[in-house]
């Protein structure tokens, strides 16, 4: 009969297969993603601060990134 174990009991240890780079040519890290390529693909993924409603955040969203155009889906809210 198998022994079952806790998961807090097991041992465990990352194999990794391969150790590479990513080529810059294929996209960025997000932190250094410029604006204009989000704009570009159409997505912002935004994490919203307490307070301000998710019209005034998509306001402040358009007129950071200059579009004409934008919207939420779904709330914003908490």
């Amino acid at each position: 009969m198998p022994k079952h174990v806790a998961p807090w009991q097991l041992t465990r240890k990352l194999i990794v297969k391969a150790e590479a780079e990513t080529d810059p040519r294929y996209g960025y890290k997000p932190q250094e993603r410029p604006v204009k390529e989000y704009v570009r693909f159409g997505l912002i993924n935004l994490d919203k601060p307490p307070g301000p409603s998710s019209h005034e955040v998509t306001a402040w969203v358009k007129k950071i990134v200059e579009v004409g155009r934008a919207g939420h889906g779904g709330t914003l809210e908490a």
